[in-house]
């Protein structure tokens, strides 16, 4: 193969009965004397859009100093570790969130904001928001993958009728839209996320059935898997067979939460949620390491909750629930236990972002080619502010994004509709105007 420059192609699957197994990039996908920029080992831009409602804990969330070498703050301090892949950013507003005096409530029906940096519509006959950037860059660098996005959340709802003060539910159920007027439905549901994952376009109840044959997914490929893998140099069998056994151990996994699951299997959905949100949250982002790392999509976004969330994480140190906890009435001893809630659900993505800082890829890590854009659109839950939303940036999307960085900007100066338009552009993708925006930020884009 060093010879001739013969490779396999990047896209690679192994089929079986109901089953198609993306694999991750491989040396023997790289052709040899070729310069990187002309390989599959060139860097992959994916991006990550997590939602986390209810803002976060006043006093327990910013970083004190600014600029590089920042001491991490008691929410933030788990992704100390990261530093070097870790942009926080102090001051961004979401006036589209904002109350008015024609509709003075509705705070919590207006999550869709985080992607689109619009205002949704409110009193329509259909919902009407505008294009998230998951969509606009699943267009972008994901149309030869199996999947353009994925959208996955943790709290199962539908898309229809009103939620309060005029809103559609779409607004609170889907950060995710394809156009101004197609909300995209998360699915909550690990096993089934798992089958579309690794299945081959055939329904959810063929694959079923045929997972009643078979143990796992694996046995339908094993023969194929054993047969592909002796054209193979010892490092990429390494690879596959650290890849198998991720696959394997989550699908166990996943089986366990079946088992133990909160509601009963149905026709339409033949697998139960787990009882554990800390074991679902778990399994949800070891889900998306996968998919990343087999180029299954390279788009994700994740909603933790929705608004009015009555959730509780015990593993928190809290087990307050979530909204409830969030009206802290400004008292100091409310604040610490919602900075508890809000630290948990740091660290779960300071557990995501290590799994893909262990993942090669190319010439760096899957952390190095990825954004990870975790935020709400709130600060101050209690007082449901809008003004000075928390927004944690991981990664390096091509390898070139540098982290090590905490942003604070003036009050009442940016938005992060303008934080939307500098992300696109950092993608290649010149949109001029997302939502709101007035410009991009260009500290934000800058080495």
């Amino acid at each position: 193969m060093y010879v001739t420059k013969n490779h396999i192609p990047r896209r690679t699957f192994l089929r079986g009965a109901g089953v198609t197994l993306a694999l991750p990039l491989l040396e023997s996908m790289v052709p040899a004397l070729t310069p990187t920029r002309l390989t599959a080992a060139a860097p992959v831009r994916r991006f990550v859009g997590i939602w986390h409602p209810h803002g976060a804990a006043p006093g327990f969330w910013s970083p004190l100093q600014e600029g590089k070498d920042f001491e991490f703050s008691f929410i933030t301090k788990p992704l100390e570790p990261l530093r070097n892949r870790v942009v926080l950013i102090t001051g961004l507003d979401m006036p589209e969130a904002m109350a008015t005096n024609e509709e003075p409530g509705g705070d919590h029906a207006r999550g869709a904001v985080l992607l689109s940096g619009a205002r949704p519509r409110r009193n329509s006959v259909s919902p009407f928001l505008g294009t998230t950037i998951d969509q606009m860059i699943a267009a972008r660098h994901g149309q030869d993958t199996i999947l353009s996005s994925l959208q996955l959340g943790v709290e199962d709802a539908g898309n229809y009728g009103n939620c309060n003060w005029g809103y559609s539910c779409a607004y609170t159920n889907s950060i995710s839209w394809a156009s101004p007027t197609e909300p995209l439905p998360t699915q909550a549901n690990p096993r089934v996320v798992f089958e579309r994952l690794f299945g081959d376009g055939t329904s959810l109840e063929e694959r079923v059935r045929d997972r009643r044959r078979n143990a796992s997914i694996l046995d339908a490929v094993i023969g194929q898997l054993g047969a592909f893998k002796q054209q193979l140099g010892a490092g990429d069998r390494a690879r596959i067979d650290t890849y198998v056994d991720n696959i394997r151990e989550l699908e166990r996994r996943i089986q366990i939460a079946i088992e133990h699951s909160i509601n009963e299997p149905t026709s339409d959905v033949p697998f139960g949620l787990p009882a554990s949100k800390h074991v679902h949250f778990r399994l949800m982002y070891d889900l998306m390491a996968l998919a990343l790392e087999g180029d299954i999509t390279r788009s994700i976004t994740f909603m933790l909750g929705r608004d009015l969330s009555s959730a509780t994480f015990p593993e928190s140190g809290y087990i307050g629930a979530w909204h409830g906890t969030s009206h802290h009435g400004d008292k100091p001893e409310n604040i610490a236990n919602y900075a508890k809630v809000n630290r948990y659900h740091v660290q779960n993505l300071a557990y995501f972002c290590e799994k893909l800082k262990h993942i090669p890829d190319g010439d760096g890590t899957m952390l190095d080619h990825v954004l990870i854009y975790k935020g709400s659109n709130m600060g101050n839950s209690h007082r449901h502010a809008h003004e000075k939303v928390p927004v944690i940036l991981v990664g390096g999307i091509d390898g070139t994004f540098k982290g090590n960085r905490h942003l604070v900007f003036p009050d009442n100066t940016q938005r992060t509709s303008n934080m939307l338009l500098s992300l696109l552009h950092l993608y290649g993708i010149d949109a001029g105007k997302i939502g709101t925006s007035t410009g991009r930020i260009e500290p934000l884009e800058m080495a």
